[in-house]
């Protein structure tokens, strides 16, 4: 297969979600036949994977078999790596994020994203931080709507009771773990259809990640949540579904398997998963 090189197109005319409207129902959001390249190097090899609306989709294996590169393909932030190209499709709703037309903006806006370490605006209020994504995308509420907004991410976060009496204190001045989710209320503001989580917990203390696992379970029906985590027993919580990716000795990453959480863990079909998810490897 041959390599698509990357060509952003900001100018497209897709639609997006109205911000400060009522939010949109959650996505189902589908790979097909993803192959991905930093140069000559190969990282993902016909990687195809079908993510459910409304449901948590945890992405597991060892480092270095692609799960963040493709948790990035989803959202057209590999893209951002000059040496980087892909082939394949990213289907949300059945329509390829990566079609001619399609705005890059766009894409960003309906699937957010979530990194491993916290990056709030660290000079930034924390009410700021949380609406700075309106700015980004250029979108204007009133301020009462506005307020509104930023009470609501607050809370499906998990953090409004915690800071609604220090919301213009300064983002960077708050906890690990508060710090995470208040970036996960910046992501909602946005109103997006599909929440992307890179490690969310891998800095965070065992407290923190409880809250942020909390977090996760009470926002997956609102909107489809997909976790990059090489904490097994965190997938098992927070998941629905599980997809096993493996890179063998050099080469490509690619799904060995993937299906019901329960069933990945409890029942699985290849032997490697069963090695993976039993701590005899990885």
């Amino acid at each position: 297969m041959s390599t698509q090189e990357i060509d952003i197109d900001l100018t497209g005319t897709a639609e997006s979600p109205t911000i400060g409207a009522a939010a949109l129902p959650p996505a189902g959001i589908e790979a097909r036949e993803m192959c991905a390249w930093f140069g000559d190097h190969y990282v993902l090899d016909r990687v195809s994977l079908d993510m459910p609306d409304g449901q948590v989709t945890a992405l597991i294996g060892p480092s270095g078999c692609g799960k963040s590169t493709f948790l990035r393909i989803l959202n057209r932030m590999h893209e951002l790596i000059p040496s980087a190209a892909l082939a394949g499709e990213v289907l949300l709703d059945g329509v390829d994020v990566y079609a001619p037309g399609r705005r890059l903006t766009d894409a960003r806006r309906q699937i957010g994203m979530v990194f491993q370490k916290p990056n709030p605006f660290p000079a930034m209020s924390i009410y700021d931080n949380t609406a700075a994504g309106l700015q980004l995308t250029g979108a204007r509420l009133d301020r009462d709507a506005k307020d509104d907004l930023v009470e609501e991410c607050l809370t499906k976060a998990g953090l409004w009771k915690e800071v609604r009496d220090r919301l213009r204190q300064p983002g960077g001045a708050l906890s690990g773990g508060q710090q995470q989710r208040l970036c996960i209320a910046r992501a909602l503001a946005v109103r997006p259809r599909v929440l992307l989580m890179d490690e969310p917990c891998s800095a965070l203390d065992p407290t923190s990640t409880r809250r942020i696992e909390q977090t996760i379970g009470e926002l997956a029906a609102e909107v489809t949540i997909v976790i990059v985590t090489h904490n097994l027993q965190q997938a098992a919580r927070v998941s629905n579904r599980c997809a096993f990716f493996l890179a063998e000795q050099g080469t490509p990453g690619v799904i060995v398997e993937h299906g019901p959480t329960d069933a990945m863990f409890n029942h699985p079909q290849d032997p490697r998963t069963a090695d993976y998810v039993h701590g005899r490897f990885g």
